[in-house]
């Protein structure tokens, strides 16, 4: 098969970024070939903010460019990771008038919520889901603090949802989990596109012993992933099992004060990622104490696949995820209390705790190899190609979005 695979690039690189990569090679380790085309957001800067806001909602160089690109190569389906905000939806359309089938991955919550996360100002928000125009996300600033960065998201997803773009142009669309594929669906998503495939590691690892006998927390230190409540549960679990800590963000001051106050917390910063996987082995449990609802942790998915049993908030995607007292624990979002007292029970349960580490790594050899990622993903691309073809058998391919609704 032929794949045109179509990726933004974040300024900083993100999880999005790790799997453009790793699908791309996965790809191609099973025999298809794979087209890249790719933009990257270090030219926003030279462009300025304005015109950077207009190509969010429709790059007509990249519409131009991909059209060519694909009689050129001709794909079999078009896959595409992110798309904001350069690329832009223009891309699909170009897809579309080229009669190839279009999948966009939902990495994030981006093209329901502005910020992407559903959280703001320290608590779920799901202000914006359903409306036409995300106007609460421009009062509070949700993208970047920025009114005007606010405002340029909130015009893409307006414009784009008057022209129904989300239900037109793409075929299919591929979540996470199945708390995610809810979260579009009840957003006016069609049900019928969405399909789930998570993500994978494209190696497996040997699973780990638990030997190094401390809890780790690995990932942003940001209050959405519950470094809050993170730290309070262990002022009471220093005595219990020692912490480490693997991250940087904008709550370090916070973890560095926890620090300071006495043992039990170790701040080990930014650290790589073949690190980090041999940190997760030698846990005996990883924390994800997250606020939001997350998406899905790649830590969760490293975890899994060293046989390390996971405590997560019973929240989102993680309790979906994670099977209580099977392959970890849940525990009340915001509720250090509660974290203790899964940590306690844990520790006092040698017999299921033994259990568990065999699950966790039993689910990774199900559900999150490269091998269980491809034969789902060549699933959904036959999907996508079938209603393609159905639509373009009753229904004219759409034209783009008239220029002056685009452009205001």
């Amino acid at each position: 098969m032929r794949v045109l695979h179509v990726h933004n690039f974040y300024q900083l690189p993100g999880g999005e970024d790790q799997c453009f990569a790793t699908t791309g090679t996965m790809l191609e380790n099973y025999g298809h070939e794979v087209i890249r085309f790719t933009l990257r957001n270090d030219v926003i800067a030279d462009l300025g903010r304005l015109a950077a806001a207009r190509k969010a909602v429709w790059n007509g160089s990249v519409y131009t460019e991909l059209r060519q690109l694909i009689r050129t190569v001709r794909p079999d389906v078009a896959h595409f990771e992110n798309t904001f905000p350069l690329v832009s939806p223009s891309a699909y359309y170009a897809c579309q008038r080229e009669e190839v089938p279009v999948v966009q991955m939902l990495h994030n919550f981006r093209i329901i919520c502005p910020s992407a996360i559903l959280y703001r100002d320290g608590g779920l928000c799901e202000e914006c889901v359903g409306k036409r125009v995300a106007w609460p996300a421009i009062l509070h600033r949700c993208y970047r603090n920025s009114r005007l960065g606010s405002l340029a998201v909130t015009t893409m997803l307006a414009v784009h949802s008057a022209a129904r773009t989300w239900n037109r142009q793409i075929d299919a669309y591929i979540a996470l989990n199945s708390f995610a594929r809810a979260k579009f669906i009840e957003a006016g998503l069609d049900a019928e596109k969405i399909h789930v495939n998570p993500n994978f590691l494209s190696s497996a690892p040997d699973p780990g012993n638990g030997a190094g006998g401390y809890a780790l927390f690995a990932g942003r230190l940001s209050s959405e992933k519950g470094i809050k409540t993170l730290l309070a549960a262990w002022n009471e679990l220093a005595k219990d099992i020692p912490l480490k800590i693997v991250g940087d963000g904008p709550e370090a001051d916070k973890v560095a004060e926890a620090v300071a106050r006495g043992p039990g917390i170790e701040w080990l910063g930014w650290r790589p990622i073949e690190e980090v996987i041999q940190l997760t082995g030698l846990a005996k449990f990883l924390v994800l104490p997250s606020a939001c609802y997350e998406n899905f942790s790649r830590s969760l998915l490293e975890s899994f696949a060293k046989g390390t049993p996971v405590i997560a908030s019973k929240l989102g995607s993680m309790q979906v995820i994670v099977d209580h007292r099977r392959t970890g624990l849940l525990f009340q979002p915001n509720d250090p209390a509660d974290l203790v007292r899964q940590v306690r029970w844990l520790l006092g349960s040698p017999a299921v705790y033994a259990k568990m580490r065999w699950a966790a790594r039993l689910e990774f050899e199900r559900h999150y190899t490269a091998q269980a990622s491809h034969e789902r993903l060549l699933r959904i691309y036959g999907a996508a190609r079938a209603r393609m073809q159905q639509t373009t058998r009753h229904e004219p391919s759409a034209a783009p979005p008239r220029q002056r609704q685009l452009h205001g």
